[in-house]
């Protein structure tokens, strides 16, 4: 069972890793549109897209530091669970309060899912 979950969190880590290319690259295109059709003043423009690059770039530590953890638990060395707790912790946080946030807008469990799954894959 520590070897399926260890998969679980491998998963759920290279989900992350990919996710935080598509938030960088496509996510900041559609934002960066959105702002220009607002007529956003630039300095405005500019602030956002450093939240939102810097949002990308947190994603892709995470997912690195969470792959870090799980190869070596699936190569059944120890490694502590608390960076996938946390990690778990904020991407459930987060998910739960974007939904009621937005009526409940089916987008935010692209933030639940992976919260689940390592919550799931840091227990021993």
């Amino acid at each position: 069972m520590a070897r399926v979950r260890a998969i679980l969190g491998l998963v759920a880590s290279l989900f992350l890793i990919l996710s935080s290319a598509a938030h960088s690259f496509l996510g900041w295109d559609r934002m960066r549109d959105q702002l220009a059709a607002a007529q956003a003043p630039p300095d405005l423009a500019f602030g956002v897209k450093v939240g939102w690059l810097f949002g990308g770039v947190a994603m892709l530590a995470f997912g690195l530091i969470l792959l870090a953890l799980f190869v070596r638990r699936f190569r059944g060395e120890s490694a502590s669970s608390l960076p996938a707790v946390v990690v778990a912790a904020a991407y459930l946080g987060f998910g739960v309060w974007a939904m009621f946030a937005s009526d409940f807008d089916p987008f935010f469990v692209i933030f639940i899912v992976p919260g689940v799954l390592l919550l799931v894959a840091s227990q021993r």
